[in-house]
């Protein structure tokens, strides 16, 4: 049986030493601020906010939320986030996805200042993040998994790591950061409408699926011994749980982790430590503004 890649546990350590970065920064009159810009009234994305304002709070940083109404012209959002760039108290700027169909998304992410995009999602990020550059917002999910396999001791050097799935958001900047220098991967990038897709995840020492497809890993697709990280969020119907529904991943989670090395769970997995390296980047944010006003002086 796998043992068990717990992000819940990692994200916890992960806070405890964020409290004192954040104080160090309290200490010489920093408190680093996030700030979430929230449109509409989805219940899911209201929830997820929430929980980020109240993680901010709980290290001693400050959090707060804009909640524009659904119908919000793309000139309006354009101007909060203005408003937002110029405040020297916010350090970092998020503006929760899904955004309503009439806003441009990819634009109102550019809109962003590169210094306070803490979802790492600006081309310029984008970009240093690519070349390696320290400056660089990482995106959160990305980042997430590289602490957890440094966390865990998984070693990634001269490694086959398969990642299903394509997107801007986890996979293709994960690709980059396993292959930098250091973690020293051999990555192949495949997804869901890859041919004889088995044929690729069966060579993986490290496989990391990100899809949103429930199932879409089961055990013949597998090797013994393989590490596997499950990005995934499906919402099923479950009659026992008080909500109606439970979350599952893109992993048969039974079949896989009687082969597997270690595998992380859903939910516990990958999502705690989502929300904890968006306050690692507003750390970050933080920090480097200070350092740079100080250089100014």
């Amino acid at each position: 049986m796998a043992r068990i890649i717990d992000g819940t546990e990692i994200s916890r350590v992960m806070r405890a030493e964020m409290a004192q970065q954040v104080a160090a920064l309290l200490a010489v009159g920093v408190t680093p601020g996030l700030s979430v810009v929230l449109v509409g009234n989805n219940p899911a994305s209201q929830a997820y906010v929430a929980s980020k304002t109240r993680a901010c709070e709980t290290l001693g940083m400050r959090g707060q939320t804009l909640n524009l109404p659904e119908d919000v012209s793309k000139d309006e959002l354009f101007a909060v986030i203005d408003r937002l760039n110029a405040d020297p108290a916010v350090h970092g700027i998020l503006v929760q996805l899904p955004l309503p169909a009439h806003l441009p998304y990819k634009a109102v992410l550019e809109h962003i200042h590169p210094d306070k995009d803490v979802d790492g999602f600006h081309p310029q990020n984008a970009g240093l993040a690519f070349v390696g550059d320290p400056r660089a917002f990482v995106p959160c999910t990305p980042a997430g998994i590289m602490e957890m396999i440094r966390r865990e001791g998984i070693s990634t050097r001269g490694k086959h790591v398969v990642i299903v799935g394509r997107s801007l958001i986890v996979s293709k900047p994960l690709a980059s950061l396993l292959m930098a220098p250091g973690p020293d991967a051999t990555v192949t990038l495949t997804h869901r409408h890859t041919p004889d897709l088995a044929s690729f995840t069966r060579q993986a020492d490290i496989l990391i699926v990100a899809v949103g497809k429930q199932n879409l890993i089961t055990a013949d697709m597998v090797k013994p011994g393989v590490v596997v990280i499950d990005v995934g969020q499906n919402r099923i119907p479950d009659e026992s749980s008080p909500r109606g529904y439970r979350m599952v991943g893109d992993v048969d989670f039974t079949g896989v982790s009687e082969k597997a090395e270690a595998i992380t769970p859903v939910p516990g997995g990958v999502g705690p430590m989502t929300i904890t390296m968006l306050l690692a980047n507003t750390i970050q944010a933080a920090r480097q503004l200070h350092e740079s006003r100080g250089a100014q002086r």
